[in-house]
């Protein structure tokens, strides 16, 4: 049975759909069988991630048992399977999403990892989401309000007896003020499962020609080699990742040149 994980955090816009969708396709990358989930029942971010917002099925009709689970499993970027959900407003209030749980356990021994985008809160649909994961990795922005978000996840979690693995922290920018990684794992008593800097090309995500997932867009940008480092931790092996400088063109040709010479052998004097 594959490993189902939730990322999660009290607090809006701190980078659970980034985080998911681009650990997904990183992981893909290398072999494993990933299923990504929507499970932010009302506020969908992760069709636009994965620029997939036409699915005609959608966990929205799942839930409301108008379709199977296997119905509203779609191809995504890089081998990655979604399953999305639905931008009805009209379905959202009829849907009963502590159904969540059994839909996910019927599914999960088909993938090496669930990995499923939570809401944002400790409102229903997040804890029904929580409670369909077996795992919570948390993650939040490197100041007050975002860890004070995370420890309220932190306590609901372990309430549902979920094991919390770790904790990323994300758009980190070093500046003076910012919550550092020792502080946050002393505060959370988590160890550390990324550090994501600020990036740019982050923002890129979602517009337009330059849209799509940073792991396919540009791989070996900051915040996706951050993003890769993740999950290796979360596979607990060393995972092939991105080269984390480009190559400098100088650089180059002197280490070529000096392994030329380098790798000549002094010749034996003749024997005359």
């Amino acid at each position: 049975m594959g490993r189902v994980i939730c990322v999660a955090s009290g607090k809006g816009g701190v980078g659970k759909t980034f985080l998911t969708g681009n650990v997904g396709i990183a992981l893909a990358q290398n072999g494993f069988s990933v299923c990504l989930i929507d499970a932010d029942i009302a506020m969908a971010n992760m069709s636009l991630l994965l620029g997939m917002q036409s699915a005609p099925i959608t966990l929205h009709d799942v839930l409301l048992g108008e379709a199977g689970i296997n119905d509203a499993i779609y191809d995504g970027p890089k081998g990655v399977k979604f399953i999305p959900t639905g931008l009805s407003l009209e379905n959202y209030r009829r849907i009963d999403s502590a159904r969540l749980e059994s839909i996910v356990d019927s599914i999960a021994n088909q993938f090496d990892f669930v990995l499923i985008d939570v809401a944002a809160g400790i409102g229903s649909d997040a804890l029904s989401a929580i409670a369909a994961s077996d795992e919570v990795l948390l993650i939040m922005t490197p100041d007050p309000p975002s860890v004070a978000g995370v420890l309220k996840t932190k306590n609901k979690a372990q309430q549902l007896n979920r094991k919390v693995i770790g904790l990323v922290l994300n758009q980190v920018r070093g500046e003076k003020g910012e919550i550092s990684d020792t502080d946050a794992m002393k505060l959370l008593e988590l160890p550390i499962y990324g550090i994501i800097p600020y990036d740019g090309e982050v923002r890129k995500t979602f517009l337009n020609e330059k849209g799509g997932p940073l792991m396919v867009r540009a791989p070996e940008s900051p915040a996706a080699i951050a993003v890769q480092k993740t999950a290796s931790k979360i596979a607990g092996i060393e995972i092939s990742i991105a080269s984390e400088k480009k190559s400098n063109p100088i650089a180059a040709f002197f280490s070529a040149l000096l392994s030329i010479f380098s790798s000549k052998k002094p010749k034996k004097a003749s024997g005359k």
